[in-house]
Parts: structure tokens; sequence; C-alpha cells
């Protein structure tokens, strides 16, 4: 497979037609990859000192044939623009520091349900600026073959046609979308019945608990069912990578959700010191004052 390495490019900003190819790119890439994993099982399972939960610890062989299709399709778009690459199965070289774009590509984002036989999983595929702005979002969808895209300012599409929130209904229950480890989280039975206080607060009739996908269909999931959420709180490592969240962040934003930190500030997705994301923690809502009913609970409060 060829290595594909940035040309010595000066970095300028891409125009709006260059930022519209570009997602052609990367929504050919990830639907091809898409199609390969949905046609295959994994042959071979291994293990990686990465991260602090199971999830981020498995990788399967397709994984890697996932990761190699996708860079193929996108190398000549690094040359032609002196673009960095991230992606999930190779060291981080550092080059996203100091190119102006670079590729945030999760080949298959949630192993672990891939390798139960479940939905779950994806291909996530993002183009992120220098500052951490996601510039463009792409996700395919293995299991339904449904591709989902964004560029920012541009709007959010399914399968090529505007995508806009459902309408809540009158009443209902809010959606809780959490990965495998928050219920074994410190405070886990604190933010359950905050949670719960929240969704009474709003009129609603309590939780549902929804079971846990990969990072991105967990995000996704959050489009598809208003009111909902998505949470991880800071801790002392792990807490999902910069490639689980980027390509959702840009759904989020052109669909007017919420994709903070728990803070409320932007998204760390230009990480300086590492690429994963506990440092600040993860809100994803399907509207602001839900987010901020969110980042006012306390998960230490019972200690």
């Amino acid at each position: 497979m060829k290595c594909w390495h940035r040309c010595d490019v000066r970095p300028v900003s891409l125009s709006t037609a260059e930022m519209h190819a570009l997602a052609e790119v990367a929504m050919l890439a990830a639907t091809t990859a898409g199609h390969m994993v949905a046609s295959s099982r994994p042959g071979e399972v291994a293990h990686k000192a990465a991260g602090a939960s199971l999830a981020s610890q498995v990788v399967t062989d397709i994984d890697r044939r996932s990761e190699a299709i996708i860079v193929e399709q996108l190398g000549p778009s690094i040359e032609r623009h002196g673009l960095a690459l991230l992606t999930e199965e190779r060291d981080d070289d550092g080059g996203r520091h100091t190119a102006e774009y670079f590729w945030c590509v999760d080949p298959l984002d949630g192993t672990l349900p891939f390798i139960e036989g479940r939905p779950g999983y994806s291909v996530s595929i993002a183009l992120v600026g220098r500052d951490g702005t996601p510039h463009i979002g792409v996700i395919h969808d293995p299991v339904e073959d449904r591709l989902l895209h964004a560029v920012l300012g541009g709007g959010a599409f399914v399968d090529g046609e505007p995508w806009q929130l459902p309408a809540p209904g009158p009443a209902g229950t809010l959606s809780v979308f959490a990965d495998r480890s928050f219920g074994s989280m410190d405070h886990y039975e604190v933010v359950i019945e905050a949670l719960g206080r929240v969704a009474r607060e709003m009129g609603l009739d309590g939780l549902r608990m929804h079971s846990p996908l990969g990072g991105v269909m967990n995000a996704c999931g959050v489009l598809a069912s208003p009111p909902a959420c998505y949470v991880k709180y800071p801790a002392p490592v792990g807490g999902g990578s910069l490639w689980d969240f980027a390509a959702t962040a840009c759904l989020f934003g052109e669909l007017g959700a919420v994709a903070t930190d728990i803070g409320g500030g932007p998204l760390d997705l230009n990480r300086s010191d590492a690429t994963t994301m506990n440092h600040r923690g993860v809100v994803f809502a399907t509207d602001e004052d839900l987010a901020q009913r969110i980042r006012a609970i306390r998960p230490d409060a019972a200690g």
C-alpha cells in the first residue's frame, strides 16, 4: 500500500468548492470501506495498549482493512492540499499541529458491537481545522447502508437528501445514549438520579437508556431521538478519542444541535498533548436547554 505524504504545500484556507469536493472524496471512501465492513466478519481479534476501556483495546483485521481503503482514497487529497492525517490504527505523527487541516479517521468505530455481531458500528471521517473546528463530517452505517454527511455552513444530509432534526413529540422520555463504561463510572447513581430529575423538569415521563453503541452511533442516535443526550464526564484517562467525535460534531453543528465539552466550550478536536478527550468531557444534546441542564449536573455531589 502506498504511504501518502503531504507535499510541501503552503497552508491556505480551502474554498467552499474545495470543501465540497473533499466531502465527496470522504463520502466515497467511507461508503467503500463501509460496504467492505458490512460483508465481513472479524477473522483476527487482537488487543492493543490504548485507552482504559475494552472498547478502545480491541482491534480486528477488518479495522485495518477499512483503514487501508480509506487512506488510499484520501491519499491524493493529502498530497494536493497539504493535509495531515490522524487515524486510529496509526501512530499520531503530529502533522495535525502544523497543517491547516487534517483528516481524522475512525475506520471502524464500535469494534466491540462489530465483534459481537450487533448494530452500533460505523465508519467515520472528518476534516478538522488546525484550530479544532470540524469542517466536514461523514459517517457510513454499514448495518443500514446509510450515509450521513455535513459540511460547515453547507447543511447536513442523509443519503444525499437534506436532513433536519425530527420534532419532539408532545410527551415522552429523555433518551440517554451512553457507552458501555457509563454504568461502571464513579457516582453512576448520582448521575442517573440527576438525569431523571432533568427529565421531570422538562415535563417528560422519565429516562430511556439505550443499549451501548459505538461513540459515533451513540451521537447519531441522539439526533434521531429528541429530546436526547450523550454525555461523557472528565476522567483520569480515556474519554474517547478525537476520531470518535469529530465527524458527529460537524453534523450536530449543521443541525443546530449541541456538541460541546462539559463546560459548554467547543470540543478540543485538535488537543495538543493527546488524542483522548478525557480532559474536558463531552456533551451531545438535541438542544441548548437540555445541554445546560446536563452541564449543571455534578457527578461528585454526593461525595
